[in-house]
């Protein structure tokens, strides 16, 4: 019996691009004139991911790392069921908490203490279950002097922290999380990865996207490359991260060593 918590196969997502889109309330009228097929322009056909196969285990962490553009955060939204893949199946068991957008799933017009029992719900919990938890939920957001305030008037790092906190206190036995945290202050920043350490030790299953090459060696047990919807390579992250740096960078050192200033002598 397989212990993996994920199993990706052969996973494809395409987008059709419209060139001939109607912008304006003229251009809406007169895409409805009758024109002839050959004056019509011919969608576009992108593909954003190509053959992904991808197995973690329960447990483990799994770091997906690439240039922007190169298809991470639309296979975090294909595991999390916001999108269907073209081609290909996913399987998950367990549930999924997710991180990826800022304010996804958050009413506007709710505050932010209305939109913890909101979200938590929809993770299954009951209003019971949120309730015992709500004080250390805004508690790790420190939103404790605008938990009452309707989220629209928050600030985007205020939104992480109300979203990541959530997230994380809802006992997920696979947590998503995407670049998303890099909105938020130094701090709070250092504050999330450690809770994410601590899921991690206790057998929750995290993948991860992050521009952090050093973080992702550090905690993940394993990094997956995209390169344009392409899997690259999969495996240590060590072995992975420094194929990746000498295929964008020339070298396996930081993309930033050439700007660093020269001692003088």
């Amino acid at each position: 019996m397989s212990n993996n918590i994920i199993d990706i196969e052969h996973v494809w997502k395409r987008f059709v691009l419209r060139k001939d889109r109607a912008d304006s309330v003229g251009q809406l009228l007169f895409r409805m004139l009758p024109v002839s097929r050959a004056q019509r322009s011919s969608p576009e056909t992108f593909w954003a991911l190509q053959d992904v196969s991808v197995a973690v285990e329960h447990g483990q962490s799994l770091g997906i790392i690439g240039n922007n553009g190169s298809g991470k955060s639309t296979l975090l939204k294909l595991l999390t069921r916001t999108m269907l893949p073209t081609k290909g199946t996913i399987r998950t068991s367990g549930r999924i908490s997710a991180l990826i957008e800022l304010g996804a799933g958050f009413h506007p017009d709710f505050t932010g203490r209305e939109n913890i029992f909101l979200n938590a719900s929809i993770l299954g919990f009951t209003r019971r279950e949120i309730a015992g938890r709500l004080d250390e939920i805004i508690d790790f957001a420190e939103l404790e002097a605008f938990i009452d305030t309707p989220v629209k008037y928050y600030s985007t790092g205020m939104n992480a922290r109300l979203g990541f906190s959530v997230a994380t206190a809802v006992d997920p036995e696979i947590l998503i999380v995407d670049e998303i945290l890099a909105v938020g202050d130094e701090g709070f920043q250092k504050k999330c990865m450690e809770r994410i350490m601590s899921m991690k030790r206790t057998g929750v299953t995290i993948l991860l996207v992050t521009h952090s090459l050093q973080f992702m060696e550090t905690l993940m047990d394993r990094v997956l490359w995209l390169d344009r919807g392409i899997p690259r390579a999969q495996g240590k992250p060590s072995e992975v991260i420094s194929a990746y740096r000498v295929h964008e960078f020339g070298s396996t050192g930081s993309p930033l060593a050439e700007f660093q200033p020269q001692k003088k002598a």
